[in-house]
């Protein structure tokens, strides 16, 4: 795999070059984000690790501009920043996830390969999974295994899209589905639902609910669905 990182902190530079190199990753450092913006315009990456606070060009900037051209290389963001409203405007702006500082460096290289073996999957086409909803008991089996942990409104938007299949909904009509039209808040909370449901319903070969950009989202097409 060959990452690029635009990060200017010299430390996590150093820890990240380390534990990269022990997985194989070919990976390219740059401390600028208009240096890196520019760089990417002349090379191409399986995925890019891109900081939130840089010099010249801040990294959601960045990652917006990138977005522009380039629908389907991975981002992962690097953040101080914790808070709800900064996730949903990573997310927003194209971002495949999020990761706060400080972190663990096996932790996103766990995260690395699991977004690379789903876009992997994506472009072959292989890997189907059966996922049943029970809307009585009101759990989720994936090929069997039970879902847990999921929150009543994570089990509402699920339940919701399987039923719709293939389908692509914008936030504005996942909330009046899911949420009610009695919701008065920001739509950009579907994201931060989703973000969550993808971390616990999606197995590593299979993210089961895409991001249509620019429009909204869909569940995969090659999931094969019971439900109760």
């Amino acid at each position: 795999m060959d990452i690029l990182v635009i990060e200017d902190n010299k430390s996590v530079c150093s820890m990240l070059e380390m534990f990269f190199m022990k997985e194989g990753f070919q990976v390219t450092f740059l401390s600028n984000g208009l240096e890196g913006y520019k760089h990417l315009k002349q090379n191409k990456y399986d995925m890019i690790i891109l900081d939130w606070m840089l010099p010249d060009l801040d990294g959601i900037t960045v990652c917006r501009k990138i977005r522009e051209t380039d629908k389907e290389t991975p981002i992962i963001m690097l953040t101080a920043k914790d808070g709800e409203s900064d996730q949903v405007l990573g997310l927003e702006m194209g971002a495949d996830d999020y990761v706060t500082k400080p972190f663990s460096p096996l932790a996103l290289i766990a995260r690395i390969k699991a977004i690379w073996r789903r876009k992997s999957n994506e472009e072959d086409g292989s890997g189907n999974a059966i996922i049943k909803v029970n809307k009585e008991t009101r759990e989720v089996l994936i090929d069997d295994r039970p879902v847990l942990g999921l929150t009543p409104k994570e089990f509402d938007l699920l339940s919701f899209f399987v039923q719709h299949p293939k389908q692509v909904f914008s936030r504005e009509q996942i909330l009046q589905q899911v949420w009610g039209f009695q919701f008065y808040g920001d739509d950009r909370t579907v994201d931060v639902h989703i973000k969550r449901l993808r971390r616990k319903i999606g197995r590593d070969s299979q993210p089961f609910l895409h991001t249509v950009w620019g429009v909204g989202y869909k569940f995969d097409e090659t999931v094969v669905v019971h439900e109760n």
